[in-house]
Parts: structure tokens; sequence; C-alpha cells
């Protein structure tokens, strides 16, 4: 005869290794899936200011200010809830590569997954360490998601369709705002 903690450890045992295998099912089904669509950006209106950065050295740097559209169906995507995020790369002097997240978007699964959004304000600013916005002419936007499973990898995957454009050579004059 067994005793009860023998009959309980072999049932938590059972149960535990029928869970591992489900979980190791729900990973396999969506391993081998492409996750890609292309995205159209575009920027409507690009500002570059000289203003000073008070809550790091209160230097002066470079503060970007863009509004874009963005069109993409990412309906065809859904198995689980996406991770949207904008990002912005550019070369300077200082940096070979400056990468700067400017909007994101968490959609849960059974959201709404066409995106069809214009004059779009960045979400964060667009801070650069030093003058290296003015007059650069490599800026590329590019749209990212992760999907988020339930178990197994969590992809970064990039949309085909980028968007390059370039800061104006003259800074904008207006009255100094500080930012918090």
């Amino acid at each position: 005869m067994h005793s009860i903690l023998q009959r309980g450890n072999a049932i938590l045992a059972y149960t535990l290794s029928v869970l591992a295998c489900l979980t190791f099912v729900c990973f396999a089904s969506t391993v081998l899936l492409n996750y890609r669509t292309h995205a159209d950006l575009n920027t409507v209106k690009v500002v570059v200011k000289n203003v000073p950065d008070y809550s790091a050295s209160r230097e002066k740097n470079d503060l970007g200010f863009l509004t874009f559209d963005l069109h993409t169906d990412l309906s065809h995507l859904f198995n689980w809830n996406l991770f949207l995020y904008l990002t912005a790369e550019y070369e300077t002097a200082n940096n070979k590569l400056n990468q700067v997240v400017l909007w994101d978007k968490i959609i849960l699964r059974g959201e709404n997954a066409v995106l069809d959004f214009k004059n779009m304000n960045t979400k964060y600013y667009f801070w650069d360490d030093g003058n290296g916005l003015k007059g650069n002419n490599n800026i590329t936007l590019t749209l990212s998601w992760n999907i988020i499973p339930n178990a197994g990898l969590l992809p970064n995957i990039f949309a085909h369709g980028s968007h390059s454009f370039q800061f104006p050579v003259d800074y904008t004059t207006s009255r100094m705002v500080r930012l918090n």
C-alpha cells in the first residue's frame, strides 16, 4: 500500500507533466508563424530646438519635435497580445548608432488592430545628448513589436517599411519652455 503522501506526490507529478506538455504544444503551435507585415510611416511636421535639459546637466541639447502618420493592419498577427513601439535611429559624430523610442502602444487580444493614425505626436521626448539633430539627414523611423506569448519566445519583430527624414538646418526659435 502507498501512503497518502506518495499518492499525492504521484498525482502532483502527473499533473505537472501534463501541464508541461500542454505548454510546449502552445509554444510549438506559434513558433514558426510569420509575424511581419507592412507599415506605412510618414512624418508630417519636423522641428528641432536647442533647449536646456533640466533633468541632467542643464546644458543645451537638441530636442526634436515631430508629428507622424501611421497606417498598418496587424489583425492577422493575433494569437496573443502586442506591444508596439516606434523608434528613431540616427548617427551622430559622437555615436555611431542612436536609438530613441518615440511612441508605444499595447494592443490586447480582441481590440482593434488596424492602426490608422494621422498627425500623431510622439509620446516621449526626442532628446539628443548633444547637438546631433540639427541638420541631421539620416533619421529613420521604424515600427517594431513584441508578441507577448503565454509560453515561449518573446520575438522582436520589425515591420516591412520604414521612413527616413531630416531635421531642419536651423533651430526653431520660440520662447523657452521648462520641461520636467
